[in-house]
């Protein structure tokens, strides 16, 4: 076995040009395979993190068309709603949010249109709203308590100069959102996505006289230790549905535990990963083509070599396994530079991220990504070599000596 691998390695550095050219091939494949999924996974892992954080015991309730309605539907939440919902067996806290695109100016820069939130000051309604949205602490100054009428805590971004303003909001400065002068008294931690980041909540009473609202645009729940979250958001569902007096599959609203939120990102999260993939895996298809290429021109170009070498007793085997060995050696090293490289671009790639408010693009590389971007392509190389290395291996003695 030693043999054959000490020959095959004299083999390739006897052609570096094609040698070279052939590892070119299959190692932008692995690069592109190591750099998407890394940033696939990297997403993957801040989702699960996030849900660490705020945990599965939430229940939300929001208006059916939430998706599209920017805080601005015409399915709005009452008092009365949320004093129904607290009474419901089995939910241990509830807390409305109202919720509107606002239009926030700091000094005499451009004026930004983020999300405005109203939060309960209530210690315990407070918490549960910043779990669900926020998920983070307050990473300078304080949260917002009772009396905070002109008062906000903002977003990581407010933070950061040339993001939204061309100058950071520090505490005790003056904002105004939409042309009202409001305080600022906190901001929380860095969340990973812009729109979260560039978020404003100021408290209920505050939401009202500024935003205008008197209703909520969200009810956020959270199911008691012994309770099924799933089968109590079936319950509050059901119960909801006939407390607004509205027929089954025509409600205005819909309920989601924080496990089917999770559920549902992680599927496009999968999906994602997997078209990544499947694009790079084109590459390292046409990679494989390259070396199968490359084992035939080398058989077509050593065929009296290989007659000499059956001449004096090489048997097939040894045949086959040095042409294997060599496609193999070629994905190999291919391979391995192509992790180096997906690495590098992902890291940069990172960066950039990061430093576009991004953060939650952060490429994570697993071990298991590592060792098995070069095993697929070792065995890559190998198979694309096989068939040359069969035909090689049947070659008649007296047919390769005579070959010119």
């Amino acid at each position: 076995m030693n043999n054959v691998l000490k020959y095959s390695i004299s083999n390739l550095l006897s052609r570096k040009g094609r040698s070279f050219l052939t590892i070119l091939s299959i190692l932008i494949g692995i690069a592109a395979i190591v750099a998407l999924s890394s940033f696939g996974l990297g997403i993957k892992y801040y989702m699960e993190d996030i849900a660490r954080t705020m945990g599965a015991d939430k229940i939300m309730i929001m208006p059916k068309d939430y998706a599209t309605a920017l805080g601005e539907s015409n399915v709005e939440f009452t008092e009365r709603d949320l004093d129904f919902l607290k009474r419901i067996k089995g939910v241990d806290e509830a807390t409305g949010m109202i919720v509107s695109v606002g239009k926030v100016k700091f000094k005499d820069y451009k004026e930004v249109y983020p999300y405005v939130t109203g939060i309960s000051t209530n210690s315990k309604e407070r918490r549960l709203a910043e779990e669900m949205f926020v998920g983070y602490g307050i990473i300078e100054g304080r949260t917002l308590k009772k009396g905070d009428v002109l008062k906000a805590t903002l977003g990581y971004n407010y933070l950061i100069p040339n993001n939204l303003f061309k100058k950071p909001v520090s505490l005790g400065d003056k904002i105004k959102i939409n042309d009202i002068e409001v305080e600022v008294v906190g901001f929380y931690e860095e969340i990973g996505n812009p729109q979260d980041d560039s978020n404003v909540y100021l408290s209920l009473e505050g939401a009202k006289k500024i935003l205008g609202k008197e209703n909520y645009f969200f009810i956020l729940l959270r199911a008691a230790p012994d309770q099924n979250v799933a089968e109590l958001g079936n319950r509050i569902k059901e119960k909801f549905r006939k407390y607004r007096d509205q027929k089954e599959g025509e409600e205005d609203f819909f309920v989601q535990t924080y496990e089917e939120i999770i559920e549902t990102y992680g599927s496009v999260i999968n999906i994602f990963i997997g078209v990544l993939v499947l694009i790079a895996l084109i590459s390292v298809f046409v990679a494989a083509v390259n070396i199968a290429n490359t084992m035939y021109s080398s058989i077509l170009e050593r065929t009296q070599e290989i007659g000499i070498m059956k001449a004096i007793g090489a048997k097939n085997r040894f045949i086959a396994l040095m042409f294997m060995f060599e496609a193999g050696i070629l994905g190999l090293v291919g391979g391995g530079i192509g992790i180096l490289l997906g690495y590098g671009i992902a890291k940069v790639g990172g960066i950039m991220a990061a430093s576009a408010g991004l953060s939650m693009l952060k490429p994570a590389f697993p071990l298991w990504l590592i060792t098995g971007c070069l095993v697929f392509a070792f065995l890559v190389g190998s198979f694309s070599g096989l068939f040359p290395a069969i035909q090689a291996s049947k070659l008649k003695p007296v047919d390769t000596l005579r070959y010119e």
